[in-house]
């Protein structure tokens, strides 16, 4: 179970700068080559092999050479890098996917005609970042080869600078191509895609941001300019990932659960046996790792699986400047992705074609009022933001901003009805995340539901209500969708607890420990940083547990670019707890083990756990942000009694 990373958001850039800082290029910089005659690089949905396999032996031919690459679209900005191509053949960007089954024998010709050195890694005998590389002068060809032994994910990866694989920024950073080992005899199905997450990034130490021009890409292209997926509702998906930036990704499916089967470092692939296969919504993929996982939609509309680092898929990550109403108007027709809601980078958009009629509400809808509410000035020159449920005593006080938001107590195959009213100064919309409903109440603007109606943004003054039925008993969250790296660290969330039919919520037993932003991030590079607040404070109270009482508490994170950190120490050393569910399901036996009570997670993710305090005495609930770079870690200490 990944819960042990320490890298997160941008901030990792600020340690890779010296090591990229050498190679980083303008944008208008050429590589080498006149942008005018550069040839376009094509965009490599990964669904064919390259080479030739015959008798056992794959025989493949790849040349690095400069030309010019468009993450968004053919009239977006082009930016001069190097790529891979079969010899001859058009530039790709992932790199030819290498697709071979168990057994085969891999003959690969690698030509540089870079004017730079070149070195590959991922080709030899031992694949990875830290296996065999291979060293290629300008202009020269060198053969290498390997034995495709254990099924799995790996990939192929080339610099021409100085700094590592992971921290190339700019000319060289496309210079990336997926492996494939399928177990024998093995069939394929329409289902069956392989994605690569690459990044290009300049720093720009006078820009608000701290970033110059930046983009994050899925296979070559960025939302809305991400490929969109057409299944249709029931089909079985196999998706494998490949994360070649030097940030790591919390990937978030909407509406659904999927399972992961296999994850590695692109030397190795753990395939997880069926009773070791858990289901999340949100799983990490960090700097060099790989992911298999399945999952099958069984209900139709639109949605999105995405990085649920904000800043990831927010303007940040956009090359160009606004469109002209004509480009907005064709990436509204593509992607149906709402003029109003700006998303761009780590976004892949699905449309799932309906087999049937959806099931019919047959019992009543519980009425509830969330009203969004916002206040200039609060964090400085930035606004506040908070829900509020209505009819209770913070809607009476308009100047009131709770955080959290309130926690929704909801039973399992209840309908609920939610009118969520704006009372706010911008544009709203609410994501119930990890919930198993239709697609228009999802929550992303412009996208959610259907072509023939799709979920609104809700401006200022206005309302709209969403309805669905809760379908399993767990811990979940919800959070804006509309500028969620200023609204949601700003105050736009709150947790949901799904109940079983009939029974209650103890509060003294059942714990919510939500990790939030204490204020929105402007510089994404140097700062300063938000403090992680827990339920609402930086410094909470003290917490009372009571002696051989076993307590569930649902640990949430939804910062924006942070990881966060919770442990429960005596006197320093972690005590033990077990971890039972991770984003509202149950995990398998397998991985619901008693272990020491530390735990890094990331945004998006929910881990629930179980304690029972033998003894009385004094422990402690220490939580916040780990080391990120050169970033030291930012922790807070809550004295935690236990009582006879």
């Amino acid at each position: 179970m990944h819960i042990s990373h320490a890298v997160a958001g941008f901030t990792l850039v600020t340690g890779l700068a010296l090591q990229v800082e050498s190679d980083v290029q303008s944008p208008h910089a050429h590589s080498g080559t006149s942008a005018e005659t550069a040839a376009t690089i094509s965009i490599n949905d990964n669904r064919w092999p390259a080479g030739q396999l015959e008798n056992g032996v794959l025989r493949l031919r790849l040349e690095a050479r400069n030309g010019v690459w468009y993450p968004e679209g053919p009239r977006g900005v082009g930016l001069p890098v190097a790529a891979f191509a079969e010899e001859g053949g058009v530039l790709q960007n992932p790199g030819p996917l290498v697709r071979v089954p168990a057994g085969t024998e891999v003959r690969i010709t690698l030509r540089n005609s870079l004017e730079k050195p070149l070195t590959v890694f991922g080709l030899g005998s031992s694949r990875g970042l830290v296996g065999d590389s291979v060293y290629i002068e300008p202009k020269g060809v060198r053969d290498v080869r390997f034995k495709a032994t254990d099924p799995g994910t790996y990939y192929y990866a080339g610099k021409t600078g100085r700094a590592p694989i992971l921290g190339r920024s700019t000319e060289d950073s496309q210079l990336n191509g997926a492996i494939v080992v399928d177990p024998p005899n093995a069939g394929r199905t329409v289902g069956d895609r392989v994605f690569v997450v690459g990044w290009w990034f300049v720093l720009d130490s006078l820009s608000p941001s701290g970033l110059g021009r930046a983009t994050l890409v899925i296979n070559g292209r960025s939302w809305p300019h991400t490929e969109r997926l057409d299944v249709a509702q029931g089909d079985s998906l196999d998706w494998r990932w490949i994360n070649l930036t030097g940030l790591e990704h919390p990937m978030h499916l909407h509406g659904f659960y999927f399972r992961v089967d296999a994850v590695g470092d692109g030397s190795r692939t753990t395939i997880y046996r069926p009773d070791e296969r858990r289901t999340a919504v949100t799983e990490v993929v960090v700097p060099g790792a790989t992911m298999e996982m399945s999952w099958s939609p069984t209900r139709a509309g639109n949605w999105i699986f995405h990085c649920h680092f904000v800043g990831h898929i927010s303007h940040h990550v956009a090359l160009g400047s606004p469109p002209t109403a004509a480009e907005a108007e064709e990436a509204h027709e593509h992607h149906a992705s709402g003029k109003s809601h700006d998303m761009a980078g780590l976004v892949l958009g699905i449309r799932v074609a309906p087999r049937g009629s959806p099931p019919k509400v047959t019992r009543a809808y519980r009425p509830m009022r969330l009203i969004v509410r916002s206040k200039p000035n609060v964090f400085g020159t930035q606004p506040g933001y908070a829900y509020v449920l209505g009819g209770s005593p913070e809607e009476s006080d308009t100047s009131a901003l709770p955080l959290p938001g309130p926690r929704l107590v909801l039973e399992k195959d209840e309908p609920v009805a939610i009118t969520v009213v704006n009372r706010s100064q911008d544009p709203a919309a609410v994501h119930w995340h990890g919930i198993e409903l239709e697609s228009f109440p999802d929550g992303v603007p412009g996208w959610s539901g259907s072509k023939k109606s799709l979920l609104p943004a809700i401006p200022p003054g206005d309302s709209l209500t969403v309805r669905f039925t809760p379908p399993r008993a767990g811990t979940f969250m919800y959070h804006s969708h509309f500028n969620e790296l200023q609204q949601i660290g700003s105050g736009l969330y709150g947790s949901i607890v799904v109940v079983e039919p009939g029974k209650r919520r103890d509060p003294d037993t059942d714990r919510v420990l939500l990790l939030s932003d204490a204020g929105p991030t402007t510089n994404l590079i140097r700062g300063p940083f938000p403090r992680a607040m827990l339920n609402g404070r930086t410094e909470p109270e003290p917490m009372e547990l009571r002696a051989g009482v076993s307590y569930r508490f649902r640990l949430i994170n939804i910062r924006t670019d942070y990881n966060a950190i919770v442990s429960l120490l005596s006197a320093d050393a972690p005590v033990e707890w077990r971890v039972v569910a991770k984003d509202g399901a149950d995990l398998p036996p397998s991985q619901a083990t008693v272990r020491p009570a530390k735990l890094t997670f990331a945004p998006g993710e929910i881990i629930d756990v179980e304690f029972t305090p033998r003894n009385a005495g004094e422990l402690t609930l220490r939580f916040g942000m780990p080391r990120q770079g050169p970033i030291p870690e930012r922790l807070t200490d809550v004295v935690v009694r236990v009582v006879e």
